[in-house]
């Protein structure tokens, strides 16, 4: 059985928050969950002991609680590592999903399904950063057409102005990903990927990078390999993502968003620059080594009764 989640320090085994110089953090919370763990080894730490899992393959479940449809409605990931471990442990799509698997591929967390109308995001402060419903101006529906979601162990520096990008300062959350193959994903499913462009969002005046890629289960991903092959085998995708979010808050009242890089996609090496980029910065976060402005940050662990065998 796994316990409620406690905030403690920075500084594992002190049962405390400790204040800590970095950058302005969360328009829309001041505290950030964040867990860490190894290369292969899931470290949840409480009062200076630790329970290990190990984690040699991908993986994942998917845990749903409260009702559909509902601003209580969370989805949490959960390993799935089988003989090992006593527990299905919760583990955060953002923080413990790794970035890379490799050969240009990366890890993708699918927040919104496919023609769903259900608007789901990363809930960034909350304990093991689960999926949860949009609240924005009490609205939990949207229009999506594609796959969407994050890129884990990436994060947009709000403290660092993008001068390739009219100087815009990153939105304060992961790296987005429109999936553009023909399968409907679940959400919270974790999907293997190949990036094929980018797209300079410029949203309420923040930089909120769009990546645009295909699952490697896709029957075409075969046939593409960069922004130019988009359209022949995927026609007039570009054209619709584009136009979906330049206008998606105009209903309620907020001008068109604008891009960057002159209105255009960029290709397959600039999303991979944006990704290797936010992944340093997602790098910096954890690490606590951003300083800038007086703030708190809570380390977030898990409090365990059983441990992994």
């Amino acid at each position: 059985m796994v316990a409620a989640g406690v905030m403690v320090s920075l500084i594992p085994g002190i049962g405390s928050t400790l204040p800590l110089t970095k950058s302005p953090f969360f328009r829309r919370s001041s505290t950030i969950s964040l867990r860490f763990i190894s290369e292969n080894t899931k470290r949840l730490e409480q009062q200076g002991h630790a329970i290990r899992c190990n984690f040699n393959h991908p993986g994942y479940q998917i845990q749903e609680e409260g009702q559909v449809d509902s601003h209580d409605y969370r989805v949490f990931l959960l390993d799935n590592t089988g003989k090992k471990c006593l527990l299905h442990v919760q583990i955060s799509p953002w923080h413990d999903i790794p970035l890379h698997v490799g050969n240009g591929v990366f890890n993708f967390v699918a927040e919104i399904s496919k023609d769903s109308n259900l608007r789901m995001e990363l809930a960034t402060d909350e304990l093991y950063t689960p999926l949860k419903q949009d609240k924005i101006r009490g609205r939990i529906r949207c229009n999506m057409k594609w796959n969407y979601g994050l890129l884990p162990q990436t994060w947009e520096d709000p403290s660092s102005a993008n001068p390739e990008v009219d100087g815009a300062f990153g939105d304060n959350d992961p790296v987005d990903v429109v999936e553009i193959g023909s399968t409907c994903a679940k959400v919270g499913e974790v999907l293997r990927v190949k990036p094929l462009a980018t797209l300079a969002l410029i949203d309420e005046g923040q930089l909120d990078w769009k990546i645009i890629a295909v699952s490697l289960d896709d029957p075409r991903c075969s046939l593409v390999d960069d922004v130019h092959d988009i359209e022949k085998y995927f026609p007039a995708t570009l054209t619709a993502i584009s136009e979906f979010f330049r206008d998606y808050k105009v209903y309620d009242g907020i001008p068109g968003n604008k891009f960057g890089l002159g209105n255009k996609p960029a290709n397959k090496d600039y999303a991979v620059k944006v990704i290797r980029e936010t992944n340093e910065a997602w790098t910096k976060l954890v690490t606590r080594s951003i300083s800038a402005g007086q703030e708190f940050i809570t380390w977030t662990l898990l409090n365990a009764s059983s441990a992994c065998s």
